[in-house]
């Protein structure tokens, strides 16, 4: 939070406009799978060093940044447990998202909905195509701003997948 409260503050003073204290500071999509996103203390056992983990992966900008992340882990500590595996995947997706303008990403074992900011940065003919395309899986929440799916995802893994290839169609 500091950092970013300072990045602004630079912003700011660089193009001579008005600090917005009243502008929400995370800018992050909120993601919720209802599956476990953790590093577990059994693989990384001391808490400094799980803390440490944790700050790196919420500070990586690109996926690149997360592969990093993940190929230095399991060169670390062994190969990745699923709550791993789901918070990098998770914390990839978030990365995706956000430049579209999604601001919320929800997935359970039936379905699960995207909803949208005030000004998403996606192709409104590519979110129609998809939802004409199979109309039985998608449906647009027009009052909520959202973009409803309807499928069997009761494995967490398939969950998280599903929502990147839905994401993926959406950017493009």
């Amino acid at each position: 939070l500091y950092s970013e409260l300072l990045e602004r503050a630079v912003h700011s003073l660089k193009s001579n406009q008005q600090l917005d204290f009243d502008q929400p500071l995370m800018r992050a999509s909120e993601i919720d799978f209802h599956v476990p996103a953790l590093i577990p203390q059994q693989y990384i056992p001391d808490v400094h060093r799980r803390l440490i983990e944790y700050k790196r992966i919420a500070s990586a900008s690109s996926s690149d940044d997360i592969a990093n992340l993940k190929m230095e882990m399991i060169d670390r500590f062994g190969l990745l447990p699923q709550p791993a595996k789901n918070l990098l995947a998770i914390t990839e997706l978030k990365l995706r998202a956000h430049p579209l303008g999604i601001r919320k990403l929800e997935a359970g074992p039936r379905g699960g909905r995207i909803v949208f900011g005030e000004q998403p940065k996606i192709d409104h003919m590519r979110l129609i195509q998809l939802v004409q395309s199979r109309p039985k899986d998608y449906k647009l929440d027009q009052a909520a701003g959202a973009l409803r799916f309807n499928m069997d995802m009761a494995e967490p893994a398939k969950r998280i997948a599903q929502v990147e290839t839905v994401v993926g169609k959406l950017a493009g």
